[in-house]
């Protein structure tokens, strides 16, 4: 546990949503059931093991000295969350949390829930991808962006859709099964005074190809499923369904942005079906993920591959 008070003795605090120390990716040994991320003004501890009620105590009292020397007189608010097992329990530690939950990445801002369930909102492992599509969408030339179509497939509470739109995509295409997560994805864009530009479809998207296909062809498709999400989607088997597609839906010179975070399974496992099933799509790039999301094996960190159709 000491790597992690040490980050904690030496955190700053932060206007934007972050990751601050991740035990995950196995380089501090001790601590890879520990995650400590912030989403201002709330900070969520997270365990992927039971814990013993002493060692909560300690991170507590280290989270309130910290607090008190670089946030004095402002509230400490702090969570803590245990999955395990499947199963997961939250408790509210310290101060409180806003409701509405609003933070900021990058000037964009988003609603999250750091109270309920396991998915909170945003997924901080994934600020560079959205990094490359603000930047991806905003080099074409002024010209073109008027036209500019993008895909946004397992789109959750549709982030990517935000800073298509911010950097001056024309349309976005968001869908997703979960009706309540594409609400959200509403609120995102309202929160972004984006208003037009954007649609959702809570879809099934192996039932929706006939739509998808009406809709483009597509400048930029985004493909962020979940590894394994039973009756949805899992990723051994499915994602080749989506692979064999692309070609057809991308415009000529177009780009795919596949994702992937599922330990398991490395870039191979990607690059070696898009070869069998999609060899007209040339591989461009390994977007890199942020350098707190640091990894023993990056085969086991999140992969976000960048595909480009011959133009």
């Amino acid at each position: 546990m000491q790597a992690l008070l040490d980050a904690i003795a030496t955190m700053e605090p932060s206007t934007d949503a972050r990751r601050i120390f991740h035990g995950r990716g196995g380089l501090h040994p001790g601590c890879e059931h520990w995650v400590l991320d912030a989403y201002p003004p709330v900070l969520l501890l997270t365990s992927f093991q039971p814990v013993e009620e002493a060692d909560l105590a300690s991170i507590g009292a280290a989270l309130a000295q910290r607090w008190q020397q670089v946030a004095p007189g402002q509230p400490l608010n702090w969570v803590f969350q245990c999955r395990h097992e499947g199963r997961s329990e939250t408790r509210l530690m310290a101060g409180s949390v806003p409701e509405p939950h609003v933070v900021n990445e990058n000037g964009t801002r988003y609603r999250v829930h750091v109270l309920k369930g396991q998915n909170h909102g945003l997924f901080l492992d994934m600020a560079e991808g959205r990094r490359w599509v603000r930047a991806h969408v905003a080099a074409h030339p002024e010209r073109e962006r008027p036209g500019l179509k993008v895909l946004n497939l397992f789109a959750y509470t549709c982030a990517f859709s935000v800073v298509a739109r911010q950097a001056g995509a024309k349309q976005v295409l968001n869908l997703d099964m979960s009706q309540g997560a594409l609400a959200i994805g509403q609120q995102n864009h309202q929160l972004n005074e984006i208003n037009e530009g954007a649609s959702f479809l809570a879809h099934d998207i192996f039932s929706t190809w006939g739509k998808i296909t009406r809709g483009g062809p597509y400048h930029l498709i985004i493909v962020d499923p979940p590894s394994y999400q039973k009756g949805s989607f899992v990723a051994t088997k499915d994602y080749a369904k989506l692979m064999r597609r692309l070609p057809d839906l991308l415009r000529p010179g177009g780009h795919a942005l596949l994702c992937l975070n599922a330990p398991e399974l490395g870039q191979d496992f990607l690059q070696d079906q898009m070869r069998a099933l999609a060899p007209e799509l040339e591989f461009v790039e390994r977007v890199a993920n942020p350098a707190v999301f640091a990894d023993v094996s990056p085969e086991r960190s999140l992969k976000v591959l960048v595909y480009r159709a011959p133009g």
